[in-house]
């Protein structure tokens, strides 16, 4: 995803911080396309999860298109407990969020300037959504044994995401020493935690990939 790499950490995006400015918070085309970029992406793969859902709730035999090979198999983890975590089908909560995120994608995108509560709220909310991940990647990983293509699809959409909205809604807070250092480091961050989840995903699994040598 493309981002504003040297935007500051504070800026003047509010009326009252700016006499005659339009209210709301101005956010830059790149972040802004990011954004809708995010939305679209987690919608399709949450969309097609619950596609897959369905079919295999009419037909138990059917044989879901993302299963690739013992470790990458949807089909494996939809029939857990685990894929209906607050009683219906998780992809749901994505069809749900990352339609709000495409709405705010395409307000930014041109040029529609949110308030600052608005994008707090969006970004406790990706918070939250970043948690859920983290929790089905662990059970993932280490209780189901296997990974769904799909879902691996949201949890490469959900960190940057955060990454982007959060920056957006702790622009007042930008004087804050400890949060400039995040802020500037973002991207460096979230490089880290997708090279973490790889190697993750490759110790746990080496025994399957080992064979593929």
């Amino acid at each position: 995803m493309s981002v504003d790499s040297t935007a500051p950490v504070v800026e003047p995006t509010a009326a009252e911080d700016t006499p005659g400015a339009r209210p709301g918070v101005a956010v830059g085309r790149p972040s802004a396309l990011a954004i809708l970029l995010a939305g679209i992406v987690g919608l399709v793969a949450s969309f097609t999860l619950m596609v897959e859902k369905v079919e295999l709730l009419i037909n138990p035999a059917y044989v879901p298109s993302c299963n690739l090979n013992p470790v990458l198999s949807c089909g494996s983890v939809m029939n857990t407990p685990q894929a209906g975590f607050f009683g219906f089908p998780n992809p749901l909560i994505g069809i749900i969020s990352f339609t709000v995120v495409i709405i705010t994608g395409v307000l930014a995108v041109t040029k529609v300037r949110l308030p600052q509560w608005y994008w707090v709220g969006l970004a406790l909310g990706t918070a939250l959504g970043a948690a859920f991940v983290h929790y089905l990647i662990f059970q993932s990983l280490y209780r189901i044994g296997a990974l769904c293509p799909y879902c691996m699809v949201v949890w490469a959409v959900v960190i940057p995401l955060l990454a982007i909205v959060a920056s957006i809604a702790l622009r007042p807070l930008g004087g804050n020493p400890v949060l400039a250092v995040v802020y500037q480091w973002r991207w460096s961050l979230v490089t880290l935690w997708f090279t973490a989840l790889v190697l993750m995903i490759l110790v746990r699994f080496w025994d399957y990939w080992s064979t593929l040598i």
